[in-house]
């Protein structure tokens, strides 16, 4: 039902209510020409559509009778940014906002630079991975800056897993924490998808079954950290519905769930009681509207 989604943006735009969108871009079906097209069009929505994102479609192993997509390369990746970025300009000349923004992903292919902090526009689109990096390279940064030299830590040696994608660019923050607090040794495993793909390289899609098929036998220390977008939302569950518990068991060592912010990643490697602390807040229970008890009037 794709083809309806223009009428249910254009009734929104008329009712003056407030939008985020996202263009999921397939080589050799809305790219290039069609993707510039496609954000010219969109910018009539404007000011109301406040930011879109654009982003790589995943490919999963399991496309049998589906459209043929085939993956971005390295030139693909750079076309898209080149429009985008030429979009940018222009339409923060008019609004004085930036709104359409390429993935992580896409600047990682093109092996090109993440855009400066003040071109994501305050992260609105930070869930669909767009700011991610930057965002945690500024907010470690900050975060070093703002401990002391001679904080107490204990000395430990420990590990985190996460996507292929991010790997590289967790490595980078991880060493600047272990520069400026020698105490502490960091493992770093990039996690292959099997169950998905290899193509298939974001931590968010990362099952039970690969990761400690991946781990075991590897030094991991006394802990291991893992991304809390690796775990169903406010469920210790991977999304082969293996259990934090199981994992634990499976590879013999502690697991913290950890938020994906800079400063909660640097808390919880310096600190075990707040990676205890971020685990027990990422399991707690979240209800549903349905589980909510509401009156005759609607009201909670």
């Amino acid at each position: 039902f794709a083809g309806e989604a223009l009428k249910k943006i254009d009734r929104l735009c008329e009712a003056g209510i407030p939008m985020n969108g996202q263009i999921v871009l397939c080589k050799g079906v809305n790219d290039r020409e069609e993707l510039d097209h496609t954000i010219r069009d969109m910018t009539k929505y404007l000011p109301y559509m406040q930011s879109a994102s654009v982003v790589p479609v995943g490919l999963s192993r399991y496309r049998d009778g589906l459209y043929p997509l085939k993956p971005f390369e390295k030139e693909d990746a750079e076309n898209a940014i080149d429009i985008i970025e030429k979009w940018q300009k222009i339409i923060y000349e008019q609004y004085g906002m930036h709104f359409i923004h390429a993935s992580d992903e896409f600047y990682i292919l093109a092996e090109r630079e993440l855009p400066e902090t003040e071109r994501y526009d305050g992260y609105p689109q930070l869930e669909n991975g767009v700011g991610m990096l930057r965002l945690l390279d500024t907010e470690v940064t900050e975060a070093l800056e703002a401990l002391p030299e001679d904080l107490p830590v204990k000395p430990e040696e420990l590990s985190i897993a996460t996507g292929r994608l991010a790997s590289p660019y967790l490595r980078k923050q991880l060493d600047k924490i272990e520069a400026k607090f020698p105490q502490k040794k960091v493992h770093l495993y990039a996690i292959r998808n099997d169950f998905f793909g290899e193509m298939i390289t974001v931590a968010g899609l990362i099952t039970g079954q690969d990761l400690v098929a991946q781990l075991k036998g590897k030094p991991l220390g006394s802990r291991l950290l893992l991304p809390s977008v690796m775990f169903k939302s406010g469920e210790e569950v991977f999304l082969d519905d293996m259990t934090r518990t199981q994992a634990e068991a499976a590879l013999q060592i502690p697991i913290n769930i950890v938020k994906s912010g800079g400063y909660d990643l640097l808390s919880a490697i310096l600190d075990r009681e707040a990676a205890e602390e971020q685990t027990t807040e990422h399991g707690m229970y979240e209800p549903s509207m349905k589980d909510l008890n509401l009156s005759e009037e609607g009201e909670v």
